[in-house]
């Protein structure tokens, strides 16, 4: 065989990103592989209204994915159309077809990644999926094999470039939640429903299939306690800076006697860490390992042409492993099985925690809410306000020292019936291990 063929399904950012370096970089990839990998057929819904990059060659067109997926001249699958329904059975098809696949789909591998990757097998051929997280950071092939030989016992990752760029322009401008969010729409970095990206779930789909393999453990992603940012605004970054910190979602996964605990959810961080400087909409992992202590890696999260990078590395591994190796020399999820994953709640934490209040003022509310926190032995660190034209509704920030999240919740609720409440606290976890 003198050349590897690939089909591509999804004509959408990442697709014709894909395409374009392909296109242009194909000398390169050649060099580099040895043998020419081929662009053979690509398929879109829309596919008549795309207009493909100069110098691929021989292109087979279609609007029908099974087209593909059956090519008898194609060998690997990429498979870019994201979701869990119809991109499933293309997978599921293509290995039936013993075509190997490619895929940036996070949702999907967080959900089923696992057992695909066993069809896959007894297929004999290959599953890749570089590009379901952090778009342009090859974090996979990290975790897979660039420091495998590490044992993993912190991860913490700035996953979702959206909510990242909202944090960030909220803090830089002092603008408000729903007015960045607007921009970020406008700007094409935040889908009209953009609740996937600002809740958190897209970041808890990568942080499940990086925990998977850093920790060896087959993760579902439900499990992972998960808080969005809808609620921050430009008061919690000004009492944050006073602290000496910034907010970020931060995606972290914690090796503890008890096993994996995991968590996606804004998150106070020291400004004078590195993860804090990652701005707009870049993502970072920093990796703590047993022997190797700390590695950092950023990048651009997302993105047609960072994302496509990942999508053709990809196809360049699977290819030489076509031309010359064996589909089982790395699993996609850095070990040969997955464990089940045991859960672990978020309460058992020990943190220190931000607290933020906003109130209709009057004598004694500080003397209440820390009655309320010495109750469920809670201690104060500092109670901080600054300047506020209105009593009517005064925001201001407690901070208390390391305690069981357990406890805190159960403080807070006991503060929730208290009638100088204008709405319930905001709790945000300070991280300290950064």
């Amino acid at each position: 065989m003198s050349h590897v063929n690939v089909g591509i399904i999804g004509l959408g950012n990442v697709g014709m990103g894909a395409l374009t370096i392909l296109a242009e970089n194909a000398d390169q990839i050649e060099l580099k592989l040895g043998f020419r990998l081929n662009v053979r057929a690509v398929c879109s819904r829309n596919v008549q209204t795309k207009r493909l990059p100069e110098g691929l060659g021989d292109v087979y067109i279609t609007s029908n994915w099974r087209e593909v997926v059956t090519h008898p001249e194609v060998d690997i699958v990429t498979e870019l159309v994201g979701g869990t329904g119809v991109a499933r059975e293309m997978i599921e098809t293509a290995i039936e077809n013993k075509k190997s696949v490619v895929t940036a789909n996070k949702e999907l591998m967080a959900i089923c990644g696992a057992s695909l990757w066993d069809r896959a097998i007894a297929a004999g051929i290959n599953l890749a999926m570089e590009a379901s997280v952090c778009g342009g950071i090859p974090i996979h092939a990290v975790l897979r094999e660039g420091i495998s030989g590490d044992r993993i016992t912190e991860l913490y990752g700035i996953l979702n470039g959206t909510s990242n760029f909202i944090l960030t322009e909220i803090e830089k401008r002092g603008a408000a939640f729903d007015e960045v969010l607007a921009e970020a729409q406008r700007l094409g970095y935040a889908e009209a429903d953009p609740s996937a990206d600002v809740d958190g779930y897209d970041a808890r789909s990568k942080l499940a299939i990086l925990a998977a393999l850093a920790f060896g453990e087959k993760i579902t992603p439900s499990d992972i306690y998960t808080e969005g940012i809808r609620r921050l605004s430009p008061t919690d970054f000004q009492y944050a800076h006073r602290l000496g910190h910034t907010i970020r979602l931060v995606c972290a996964a914690r090796q503890t006697s008890q096993g994996v605990i995991l968590s996606v959810r804004p998150s106070l961080i020291p400004l004078s860490t590195i993860l804090a400087s990652v701005q707009g909409a870049y993502n970072a992992v920093w990796v703590r390992g047993q022997y190797g202590a700390d590695t950092f890696y950023y990048g651009r999260g997302a993105g047609s042409l960072p994302t496509g990078v990942a999508v053709v590395s990809d196809l360049m591994r699977v290819a030489r492993e076509i031309r010359n190796g064996s589909p089982e020399r790395v699993s996609p999820f850095a070990h040969e099985r997955l464990g089940e994953y045991k859960p672990i709640p978020v309460t058992q934490q020990t943190r220190a925690f931000y607290i933020r209040f906003r109130v209709q003022d009057r004598p004694g509310i500080i003397a209440a809410l820390a009655g309320i926190l010495a109750a469920k032995n809670i201690s104060l660190d500092a109670v901080l306000q600054l300047p506020c034209d209105t009593k009517h509704n005064l925001p201001f920030v407690i901070t208390v020292e390391p305690t069981s999240e357990q406890s805190l919740r159960e403080a807070l609720e006991s503060m929730s019936n208290l009638d100088f409440l204008l709405e319930e606290p905001l709790a945000l976890p300070m991280e300290t291990a950064l």
